[in-house]
């Protein structure tokens, strides 16, 4: 971990760079909340010794840029030889999509399908329809993930990988195929990847390039090359079709956290 001179270092760098990027970030980011949150997650990940302070800052600051927080889990910063990785969560994407899709998005979120679990695309009077019944508490194999789109006109889209295909961009595609995030959050990941192939067919207008560079950085396959075709759009009458249950992300209630180091300095100034 980072000794305490570093971190001043990164807090001295980061809050810098939010000055200079104000016009770039979220109007409704609390600076001052993010940057403590940024230096407390900081000070218990390991490896960051590794890198340097103004690069530990500039990767979090993507996080910030997208009004994303490190300490609820929606993004994470990831060490990565002499780097650190930016990434996002699960949570995180689904936060984005709601709030930049040009198509106001009534809900958005992804599954993930076990043996046992019934899962069905078919047609029904010349239209594709899916519906998903999955046994209750399964933990059984995963063999594939599935992400929905509700529109608020209506209309709905969706994405389905198997198993097979997720690994394959895994393998083929992944930042980091054998990092943690894949080794401990395989599941979450399923439903990110999927998610994230979702959101190709879903216009996300973001604020500043800034933000869509930090985007396209938070995924953690790159598949640029991949030319993803839509499943077919549901109309209002067809979601009614369609079986899904939706879980919704408790909020995390951060409380006054203030990183060690930095009370030194108040305590000193």
């Amino acid at each position: 971990m980072a000794n305490d001179l570093m971190l001043k270092e990164v807090h001295k760098n980061l809050n810098s760079l939010l000055v200079s990027k104000m016009e770039a970030l979220p109007h409704d980011l609390n600076k001052t909340r993010f940057l403590q949150n940024c230096m407390t997650v900081l000070q218990d990940t390991k490896g960051i010794e590794k890198c340097s302070a103004i690069s530990v800052a500039r990767t979090m600051l993507k996080g910030g840029l997208l009004g994303l927080d490190f300490m609820s889990k929606e993004c994470y910063a990831i060490p990565y030889g002499n780097s650190l990785q930016f990434q996002t969560d699960y949570k995180g994407e689904i936060k984005l999509a709601k709030k930049y899709s040009l198509n106001p998005i009534k809900d958005i979120y992804a599954k993930l399908v076990r043996v046992g679990d019934e899962f069905i695309e078919e047609i029904k009077d010349g239209q594709q329809v899916v519906s998903f019944k999955p046994l209750t508490f399964n933990d059984d194999e995963i063999i594939g993930a599935f992400a929905v789109c509700y529109y608020q006109d209506g209309s709905m889209i969706y994405e389905t990988m198997s198993k097979k295909d997720i690994e394959k961009t895994r393998k083929d595609y992944s930042k980091m195929p054998n990092g943690t995030s894949w080794t401990k959050s395989s599941g979450e990941m399923y439903k990110k990847t999927v998610l994230r192939r979702l959101c190709k067919n879903i216009s996300l207008d973001f604020d500043s390039i800034e933000q869509k560079k930090a985007y396209d950085d938070g995924a953690d396959a790159e598949i640029k090359e991949e030319k993803v075709k839509p499943k077919n759009i549901l109309s209002e009458n067809e979601v009614d079709n369609v079986e899904y249950s939706i879980v919704e992300d408790n909020a995390i209630d951060l409380g006054d956290d203030t990183p060690d180091f930095l009370k030194d300095d108040a305590d000193n100034g």
